[in-house]
């Protein structure tokens, strides 16, 4: 696994940092490192092969269903969803290192899978309290995306908003005041963009993992 929030591009001398958040309006340092101790991303969490490992088991359910157009909070477009509670020996040894990296073995059972369409949208809010507690941990499979986080209730003039490059195979662990105080969307093909950098955005499958309320 690579080195969190960071992206090494490039050999020896012509080595280069990519960080893989990106930082707009109003923010003070102190914010900033704040945000960063709550939002994690560790790129290269899961390997190809363990991928493939998850896509095998997670498919066979997700194929009977249809895509949804609408959801009941209305926060996702074009999506698949299911639970699961029992795994593969090996997928349940990628759960555990989630659970660990990102809980301290303190997680629930059931894991949310989310299948998003290549045109499916999950539209800006703030995950439900009644569902999960302060941390949820995402690993991205098929897909880069850019997620975006906005400050919740700030004036126009204290807009704060990160944009963060989730690649494919990473894992982000959000928490506390990136949980709690900031909504978060997937941006739609055509507004998937990182900094100057187009993101090509496909059919993405999200295994996520949550705490207790």
């Amino acid at each position: 696994m690579q080195s969190i929030n960071m992206l090494f591009l490039g050999k020896g001398r012509g080595l280069r940092r990519l960080s893989l958040m990106h930082f707009s309006g109003q923010w003070t340092l102190l914010e900033k490192q704040e945000f960063e101790a709550d939002m994690r991303i560790i790129k290269d969490f899961v390997s190809e092969h363990e991928e493939l490992g998850l896509i095998q088991e997670i498919e066979p359910h997700l194929k009977r269903l249809p895509y949804e157009s609408s959801h009941w909070d209305d926060a996702i477009h074009g999506y698949r969803e299911s639970e699961r509670r029992d795994w593969s020996l090996a997928n349940r040894s990628v759960l555990a290192r989630i659970s660990g990296s990102a809980f301290k073995g303190k997680v629930m059972p059931h894991v949310h899978i989310l299948d998003l369409a290549e045109e499916g949208v999950i539209k800006p809010h703030v995950d439900s309290v009644r569902f999960c507690g302060d941390t949820i941990a995402g690993l991205s499979l098929l897909s880069d995306c850019v997620m975006r986080l906005v400050k919740v209730s700030a004036k126009e003039s204290e807009r704060r908003v990160a944009d963060l490059l989730l690649p494919r195979r990473s894992l982000y662990v959000m928490s506390q005041v990136a949980r709690y105080q900031f909504t978060h969307e997937v941006l739609a093909g055509d507004e998937s963009w990182f900094e100057n950098d187009r993101v090509v955005k496909r059919r993405r499958l999200s295994v996520i993992c949550r705490n207790e309320p």
